[in-house]
């Protein structure tokens, strides 16, 4: 099935777990999906959510496949092989935590671990019909984690329950404490947003299945945080591998995307970062009134394998994830489906280190109908 890049046998605990390619574990090689770095020396350490991992009564089996370096949204890799999506075979696996979304969907493990820079958890997790959260920025530790620096990316779980979710992130960051179920009915904002008509009808039922609170919110910098948040991973996935470029081994639609990032200039980089500031204000606003911010995961369905050849013809497709990286808040995806059997993702977005509030806000959601 090409989720698995490497078999793994650490821990001898009850939940099982793989994790993302781009994360070290001791003793074996980080190879990032990526031929380029085939040659490189085995990690001297677990990166820190690993050995968090292994002592909580846990057992590592795999390391997952990932679109090449983590710098795809498709989750299509030639070198290593492309990860089915098991419940959706046509469709893409979603990138760049594609083996990890799909390990899920394929019930290889209790809970597996991802990286999201621009929605690489949100969106597999939306294509694979999983649940996957993007922690706030900075509450996971990225110690041991590729590239080695960046001010956008977060560490975080997919799996089949938002329960599931939560013992994943009791484990990886010591500071998370699950709350009791939500007894009032929280107060949520549909941001209003550009999406398929379909992946709208569908939220909208699903919601319509639910005596919940929504109101309606125009974000106006929401579509420059987009852009902002593709000008800073440019510029510094340009940092993390300009050198690789060089070595005539990473695939072409990843080595065309880099070399296109070599051009981002610090003066747009500075840009970004006051649109950073912008967008995080406007939704810090947001979320003193509201509980929750509600809205798609992806804008349109997505696509089949055959179509995603081109990586830069689907960038549109993280076009209502990236932002929250942007402003480091936290966000879930809930795995929804429409009547046509097409997956779809709803994500909901909460303060700044409110994980917990945004777990039991999930959980209340999707129970609600129940």
């Amino acid at each position: 099935m090409n989720i698995v890049a490497e078999d793994v046998h650490l821990g001898s605990g009850m939940l099982t777990v793989m994790v993302k390619d781009s994360i070290d574990i001791q003793g074996f090689k980080t190879r990032s999906g990526s031929r380029s770095l085939e040659d490189s020396a085995v990690a001297e350490n677990h990166a820190d959510v690993v050995a968090r991992v292994l002592a909580n009564d846990c057992k590592i089996t795999a390391k997952t496949n990932l679109h090449e370096l983590a710098f795809g949204i498709t989750g299509i890799n030639h070198t290593f092989g492309t990860p089915l999506n098991p419940k959706y075979p046509a469709l893409i696996p979603g990138g760049s935590s594609s083996g990890s979304a799909a390990a899920v969907a394929a019930q290889l493990a209790d809970f597996t671990l991802g990286t999201d820079t621009g929605g690489s958890i949100r969106m597999p997790a939306a294509c694979c019909g999983v649940y996957g959260l993007k922690p706030t920025f900075g509450r996971v530790s990225r110690n041991g984690v590729h590239p080695e620096t960046s001010s956008l990316d977060c560490v975080g779980p997919f799996a089949n329950s938002v329960e599931m979710i939560e013992t994943a992130m009791q484990i990886i960051d010591p500071s998370f404490s699950a709350l009791n179920a939500i007894e009032q009915t929280p107060k949520l904002a549909w941001l209003d947003v550009d999406a398929d008509v379909s992946i709208i009808s569908c939220i909208e039922k699903f919601l319509s299945q639910r005596n919940l609170d929504i109101g309606h919110e125009h974000v106006a910098s929401f579509t420059d945080a987009f852009h902002a948040g593709m000008q800073i991973i440019n510029y510094e996935n340009w940092q993390a591998y300009a050198a690789l470029t060089k070595t005539g081994l990473i695939g072409a639609d990843v080595q065309g995307r880099l070399l296109k990032a070599a051009e981002t200039t610090q003066e747009q980089v500075q840009q970004a970062e006051q649109i950073k500031k912008i967008f995080t204000q406007e939704i810090d606003a947001l979320l003193e009134q509201y509980d929750a911010l509600i809205l798609p995961t992806l804008p349109q369905l997505a696509p089949k394998v055959v179509d995603a050849e081109n990586t830069v013809a689907f960038l549109n497709l993280t076009a209502l994830v990236r932002p929250f990286n942007v402003s480091g808040h936290p966000a879930i995806s809930i795995p929804l489906e429409t009547e046509q059997g097409f997956p779809v993702g709803l994500q909901i977005v909460a303060k700044r280190n409110a994980d917990e509030q945004l777990c039991a806000i999930a959980k209340f959601v999707v129970k609600a109908a129940q």
